[in-house]
């Protein structure tokens, strides 16, 4: 339970179809991190304002009249989650968090603390928009896209493994986001209108990154220097948003190069690819891919599937090729692969 409405909701849920329930909450905000003032605290998935949320999570428990507890899990955070995120930003990469956060974090470590404390539970429910699939062929799991499409969350899951889908429950996937809320109204919830989390993190990533400004070149595609960055990280493939360059077309961001600390901008145009090489692969009811397959893809949470051919590589990669060229293909993001609603697998795009 985060302390919003979608998990809190799902408690509602579990509750109404006779399961015994503990609210769980984890807490992975160092509170020794020193930010600026007038820092943004809520709206994000991380920040200062945790302890706001573990309250909001107690209260509803205390609605529901259920047991609720609370567990530190902020080292461990900072080791897998924000020192990969650190690693991946300082090299010109656009890491996704909440890929690894799910499997390693929220539906690992927190499982494994919540039963070291004494906690006895069967399954471990969430506040996910997606659905678990059991396919009596392969005798596996597989995650499947919510009925409400807009609010799809199956991107984010792609790495959970059989023993994690095995026991795992998502109450909401069949349910949209407005009716989760009315469910919530009626159930005189506290935190039935709170705003959902709009971000990673509130903030300037280079307070969370530990890291100082380090200049340098806005070059265009011919190496011609056109302005200055204060670092690398500051930017993402397809970025608008601080290039303030000049010319007779809006600029964006098509290249992050780390070795020239260079940001190396272009027009929109610049940003389609038609190909791109994935790594890091997880697979659903599959060891590996064996040969190419017809897939639906997609490369960034809020990017509609796009269909391609994806194929085996040497050392396990896999070459992702598009019927339509696609825009801001970013190196570091999660592509998933899908066949029709279920979950195929995934990787990090090189």
């Amino acid at each position: 339970m985060s302390g919003g409405v979608d998990s809190s909701v799902a408690a509602v849920l579990m509750k109404d179809r006779g399961f015994d329930l503990i609210g769980l909450t984890m807490k992975i905000w160092d509170d020794s991190r020193k930010l600026a003032k007038g820092l943004p605290v809520h709206n994000a998935c991380i920040g200062p304002g945790q302890a706001d949320d573990v309250r909001d999570a107690q209260r509803v428990c205390e609605t529901l009249d259920i047991p609720f507890h609370a567990i530190d899990l902020s080292k461990e955070y900072n080791e897998l989650v924000l020192d990969y995120f650190k690693k991946e930003y300082l090299a010109g990469r656009t890491p996704n968090p909440c890929t690894r956060c799910n499997p390693m974090i929220k539906m690992g470590l927190l499982i494994e603390r919540a039963r070291e404390t004494g906690i006895k539970f069967d399954y471990f429910a969430t506040g996910h928009y997606a659905r678990v699939a059991f396919d009596p062929a392969s005798g596996c799991y597989a995650i499947e896209r919510a009925k409400d499409l807009r609010r799809d969350q199956s991107y984010f899951l792609y790495r959970l493994d059989q023993d994690q889908l095995a026991h795992v429950i998502f109450p909401l996937g069949e349910y949209a986001k407005d009716q989760v809320r009315e469910i919530a109204r009626a159930q005189g919830l506290v935190n039935y209108n709170k705003k959902d989390s709009q971000d990673f993190y509130g903030g300037n990533y280079s307070e969370l990154l530990g890291v100082k400004d380090n200049p340098g070149p806005i070059l265009d595609k011919a190496g011609r220097i056109l302005g200055q960055h204060k670092g690398i990280w500051r930017f993402t493939i397809g970025q608008r948003k601080g290039v303030s360059i000049s010319g007779p077309q809006r600029s964006y961001v098509i290249g992050i190069d780390k070795d020239r600390n260079a940001i190396i901008v272009g027009y929109k145009e610049d940003l389609l690819n038609k190909e791109l090489i994935a790594t890091d692969l997880t697979w659903m009811g599959i060891n590996k891919l064996a040969e190419t397959m017809k897939v639906k893809v997609k490369i960034r949470y809020r990017h509609v599937p796009a269909p391609a051919i994806i194929s085996p590589m040497e050392n396990d990669g896999v070459k992702v090729v598009f019927d339509e060229p696609q825009t801001a293909v970013t190196p570091g993001q999660s592509v998933v692969f899908y066949s029709g609603n279920r979950v195929l697998g995934g990787g990090i795009i090189q």
